[in-house]
């Protein structure tokens, strides 16, 4: 059983490893890139706000197609868009036809086709794993992704110091390559099988049925969902500061060496800290700990000290998602898991498209650093309810019983 197990996850991880790596580069280097010549924070706020509202539009249909179609098949579909369009920006590079326009470009398909990937990822784990092998593949993930992703990002930033885009985007165009043949050859027991019998659109209304069949469950897992966007948030708050600060582009590569080195932490511990105690307990404490961190970082304000706590953020941060994605794996069917995420999507880029309109308003009016005091008064407030919220049903239980 480990061997077939072991069969079934090298390609797979490795697939993720050459993705993360792909992704990393255009939606984290690039960023700076944009910032590079100055004054160019709004342009790459508006940037993400129109990916993020790009996204929203789209996660309905990406939720049901996750349902209706192989998972396998649409992760290689996904790797093989993202390494066409490096390509043709390596092209444009090569007749100097590149500009801030073409990466903006490249970075919302990009954008776009990695939250397809990134939901198609949660459903494809839960479908092709056993119940007791969740855990351990998460963690794997983990590492994978963060070693990947955010090691890509900072890697990315330091090489466009000493390569040109025609060589940045070759690269990133092979990477995406190579997990495109990796997710290939990996083995997958599709459990979900094709059936057309209910209409595309009548499928993609029943959203609506499944979150309200258990309101308490689905709220607080949306409530945990706020961290993505406010990390996210931080991903383009941390440059555009530091760039106002006139600090260099490798403060930002340890921010982001930082922040997946936590993440790391988690992956290497995930198994033993998800068995210490409920998902539910360990996704409200999670939440409460990325306050803690987010309230001192606002208080100091400091670019030395927001690197020092960048660990934590990645720790706990990686915590609460994983934590979130296993208790779905256990809870929800299979066949409904494409819709699951994309309910999750929905809020989470409803949230990150507000969150870059502020970013926007605070880099125009010179305000970036309250930016930081936002976000932990964000989180401070989900974790409050979180814990309400489950302290309610857990006396409900109680009074039941």
């Amino acid at each position: 059983m480990e061997l077939i197990s072991q069969h079934r996850t090298l390609p797979y991880l490795s697939g993720r490893f050459f993705d993360g790596i792909s992704s990393g580069l255009f939606m984290m280097a690039l960023s700076w890139l944009l910032l590079e010549p100055g004054d160019m924070g709004t342009f790459v706020a508006v940037l993400a706000l129109v990916c993020t509202a790009t996204s929203f539009v789209f996660t309905p249909f990406f939720a049901t197609l996750i349902d209706r179609h192989s998972r396998k098949a649409i992760l290689i579909w996904v790797q093989v868009l993202q390494s066409a369009t490096a390509g043709l920006v390596m092209i444009a590079a090569m007749f100097n036809l590149d500009s801030h326009w073409l990466l903006g470009t490249s970075q919302l398909i990009f954008w776009v086709s990695s939250n397809l990937a990134w939901s198609t990822n949660n459903a494809f784990t839960q479908e092709n794993y056993d119940s007791h092998e969740y855990a351990s593949i998460s963690g794997k993930q983990e590492i994978v992704l963060q070693s990947t992703t955010l090691g890509a990002g900072a890697l990315g930033v330091v090489l466009l110091k000493y390569w040109g885009m025609m060589e940045f985007a070759a690269f990133a165009a092979s990477a995406s390559a190579i997990a495109a043949v990796s997710y290939l050859v990996t083995p997958y027991r599709q459990q979900l099988r094709e059936q057309h019998t209910v209409r595309f659109i009548s499928q993609m209304l029943q959203s609506k049925a499944i979150f309200s069949a258990q309101p308490r469950f689905y709220t607080l897992i949306l409530l945990s969902c706020l961290s993505y966007p406010v990390l996210t948030f931080l991903s383009k708050l941390v440059p555009i500061w530091f760039a106002e600060l006139g600090i260099s582009g490798d403060w930002f590569a340890a921010y982001s060496i930082l922040f997946g080195l936590g993440s790391l932490l988690t992956g290497a511990l995930l198994s033993k800290l998800l068995a210490l105690t409920s998902h539910r307990v360990t996704l409200v404490y999670s939440m409460a700990m990325l306050a803690v961190v987010l309230i001192v970082i606002a208080l100091v304000l400091s670019p030395l000290y927001l690197l020092l706590l960048t660990v934590l953020l990645g720790f706990f941060n990686a915590l609460n998602r994983i934590t979130r994605t296993n208790w779905l794996h256990h809870t929800v069917d299979v066949s409904q898991r494409g819709r699951v995420e994309g309910g999750l999507v929905l809020f989470s880029t409803s949230v990150q498209s507000l969150s870059y309109v502020i970013i926007a308003l605070l880099a125009h009016y010179g305000f970036t650093q309250y930016g930081f005091a936002i976000a932990a008064l964000t989180v401070s407030a989900a974790a409050i309810m979180m814990y309400l919220l489950g302290h309610v049903s857990q006396l409900k239980q109680t009074i039941t019983t």
